[in-house]
């Protein structure tokens, strides 16, 4: 078996409804990957599509877990037993409502922060110190500031409006290369390049 230096997990659903929408981030952002390494993350392993290859020159496994999101745990500690790794090279990529729109946080261990995907691999692993690249999707005014939504589950689950593609875009891009910057460059580097603080965010959303 090949030897890999590092998991990539974006967390995401199955299934063409939820192809387009923000709980499938994730998802998205490993196509990225996947394009750009020219990897296809075709193999069925562990409950998962993964795709083997090399990006920014390091041997990387690439992987959507097909059990839905909230179930997502027992997938991805089956690939790290898989591919013999720990935890900490791990990097999990997903979908975050306590975020505004557009930003994106790297952060190299901590809580789910309510979010049943990462509480699953959380509890599957028996460890929080995994690093996480987390792409905000709570939306925003014009002027900036957060917009109160009701149901949350309803909103992460409907689909994107065509208007907002060259954001949604924009946003897989800047996730896919937070992904690339930690495999070159490391967790605390790319930290200060990708964690421009927010305005409006209270301490523990950081």
């Amino acid at each position: 078996m090949q030897e890999m230096e590092f998991l990539v997990v974006g967390l995401g659903n199955p299934g063409a409804e939820y192809e387009n929408t923000p709980h499938n981030l994730g998802f998205m952002v490993v196509n990225r990957l996947a394009e750009s390494g020219a990897i296809r993350v075709t193999r069925k392993e562990n409950l998962s599509f993964v795709g083997l290859g090399e990006i920014r020159g390091r041997k990387v496994a690439l992987a959507q877990p097909q059990t839905f999101m909230n179930l997502s745990g027992s997938a991805v500690r089956g690939l790290l037993e898989r591919y013999e790794l720990n935890p900490d090279r791990l990097i999990l990529v997903y979908d975050e409502l306590a975020l505004p729109w557009n930003e994106l946080r790297i952060r190299p261990k901590g809580s789910a922060a309510g979010h049943n995907g990462v509480k699953s691999v959380i509890g599957s692993l028996g460890t929080d110190e995994f690093v996480r690249v987390r792409l905000g999707i709570r939306p925003i005014d014009k002027t900036g500031a957060v917009m109160p939504i009701g149901d949350g589950a309803g909103f992460v689950l409907a689909p994107f409006r065509r208007a907002q593609k060259q954001e949604v875009d924009e946003v897989v891009g800047r996730g896919a290369a937070a992904v690339e910057s930690i495999l070159a460059d490391g967790v605390e580097k790319s930290m200060a390049v990708f964690n421009r603080r927010a305005g409006g965010l209270k301490p523990e959303e950081e």
